[in-house]
C-alpha cells in the first residue's frame, strides 16, 4: 500500500481544525472510555492506522490486552462496566449511523450514564475518530507513519 497523501501537508488549515476537535474531545472525555471509542470505532471502520495507534496509545495508558481485544465482541464480553457499554454501543451506532440511525435504546443509556454534556462529547469523539478514520484510509497512511 502506498500512501497517497500527507493531508496534514496538502491541506494544513483543515487537518488543524480536525486536530483542533480532537484537542476538545481528549480534554473533555474520560481518558479510558476515549481510549475504547477511538480502538472500537477504527475496528468497524477497518483503519489499520488508527487501530495501530489507539491500541498502543490504550496499552501505554494502562489498558489491559484483554480488554482491548475484547472490543471485537464487547456485547459478550464481561471486561466492560455499564457506562463503557453506553458509550460502545453509541460508538457501534454512530459509526454505522447508515443501518438504523441512533435509536432511543442508544441514546437514552449514554445520557443516563454520562449526562447530556458527556453523551454530547462523546457524540464529538465518536465523529472525530470517523473523521480521521475516513481520512487515514482514503490517503492510505500507513500504521506507524
Amino acid at each position: 500500500m502506498t500512501r497517497r497523501i500527507d493531508i496534514g501537508d496538502v491541506a494544513p488549515a483543515g487537518f488543524r481544525a480536525v486536530l483542533g476537535l480532537e484537542k476538545y474531545v481528549s480534554g473533555a472525555v474520560d481518558h479510558t472510555v476515549l481510549h475504547l471509542v477511538k480502538a472500537r470505532a477504527s475496528m468497524i471502520n477497518g483503519c489499520t492506522y488508527c487501530i495501530h495507534m489507539h491500541t498502543n496509545d490504550a496499552l501505554e495508558a494502562g489498558e489491559s490486552a484483554d480488554r482491548l481485544f475484547g472490543l471485537a465482541a464487547w456485547q459478550e464480553s464481561p471486561f466492560y462496566g455499564e457506562a463503557e457499554r453506553a458509550a460502545l454501543a453509541l460508538t457501534d451506532a454512530v459509526t454505522q449511523i447508515d443501518r438504523h440511525g441512533v435509536p432511543d435504546d442508544v441514546w437514552d443509556p449514554a445520557v443516563k450514564h454520562w449526562g447530556e454534556e458527556g453523551a454530547a462529547n462523546l457524540l464529538l469523539a465518536i465523529g472525530t475518530i470517523n473523521v480521521w478514520n475516513r481520512i487515514a484510509i482514503t490517503c492510505r497512511t500507513p500504521p506507524g507513519a
